[in-house]
């Protein structure tokens, strides 16, 4: 018959009983607790932050930050390719692929030059994004949420869109996304290199409320000459934010065999004479380029409103290659 258990030995038991009790109430107190901290605290408290260097110096801003302004839509543009959501954006003209940030369907933040301030207040941002047209802004809206410039130097084009594909990537938690692109974008420059050498010269000009004007190496558009290795027509274009302001007679003397034409009323949405009209008039009509078809009106909102994005410099480049191999170059 077994022995019956004293009662020195079911106590312990008990004890130990107890003390598991205890050591589960207090890790379940533990896992709340930090689940208070990241619910109060944000994602991006939780998955820290990441140095950033920029156009105006360095900062600290969250590692894949959730709510995402952006005054530049070459950011927006790159951020769309890198699959990550925008909470807020400029009204502005979008192209065609960033139609799902048009008319309202996110909320806009001010203009591509000026904030609002109290729209960003109410959405309280995780990171905001400015270049070129709102970099003057960035001390402000640093007040509101750490703010980064993403201005690209115009002698240094394509190198600029590459590192901030790479930037943004780094803080989105997209490096591999952002190295593809990178790499994807510096095969087609290469390639678009070698037809260039043989292609001619080319002129640039941007028309706007029927005016024209020319764009040289180093200037807005200079990246076609610069990093393309297109040979310019004219060396000492002045280099200027809306080119030097010419007339048809230069474009005769000048004698490109290709032009580029930037529409700029048709990039801003902006009523006015069409680029293919202004330019449609006899001088222009003995250039070598007009006499051998090879006038190119490209995407403007793409080089002039979008200018620095992933896609629509890859469009850009996609769309002189074409030419370029359609012209036997």
């Amino acid at each position: 018959m077994p022995r019956p258990r004293s009662a020195a030995v079911a106590r312990p038991n008990r004890m130990i009983a107890i003390e598991k009790m205890f050591v589960m109430l207090v890790t379940s107190a533990a896992v709340i607790a930090l689940a208070a901290i990241i619910l109060f605290t944000g994602p991006a408290a939780a998955q820290g932050t990441v140095t950033v260097s920029h156009a105006q110096g360095e900062v600290e801003v969250p590692r894949n930050p959730e709510i995402v302004v952006t005054f530049d839509l070459a950011a927006l543009d790159i951020l769309d390719r890198l699959g990550v959501s925008v909470a807020g954006v400029p009204a502005a003209t979008m192209p065609d692929y960033l139609s799902e940030y048009a008319d309202g369907a996110v909320p806009t933040m001010g203009s591509l030059f000026e904030p609002d301030f109290e729209a960003l207040n109410a959405l309280r941002p995780d990171l905001i994004i400015v270049a070129a047209r709102s970099a003057p802004q960035l001390s402000a809206l640093s007040e509101i949420a750490p703010t980064i410039d993403l201005t690209i130097d115009a002698n240094d084009f394509v190198g600029g869109v590459a590192r901030n594909v790479a930037t943004l990537g780094r803080i989105t938690g997209n490096d591999a996304e952002a190295e593809t692109l990178v790499s994807d974008l510096n095969g087609s420059v290469e390639a678009l290199r070698d037809s260039a050498a043989n292609a001619g010269d080319a002129l640039i000009v941007l028309t706007s409320g029927g005016r024209v004007t020319a764009y040289g190496p180093g200037s807005r558009f200079g990246w076609l000459h610069d990093d393309l290795g297109v040979t310019p027509t004219i060396e000492d274009v002045e280099a200027a934010t809306h080119g030097e302001a010419i007339g048809f007679e230069f474009i005769l003397e000048a004698d490109p065999d290709w032009l580029f034409v930037v529409d700029r009323d048709a990039a801003i949405g902006q009523g006015g004479t069409a680029a293919a009209a202004v330019l449609d008039n006899p001088l222009v009509a003995e250039t070598t380029a007009w006499r051998e078809g090879n006038v190119v009106y490209v995407d403007s909102t793409a080089w002039y409103v979008v200018g620095g994005g992933i896609t629509s410099l890859g469009s850009a480049i996609d769309q002189v290659a074409e030419r370029f191999a359609a012209s036997g170059s």
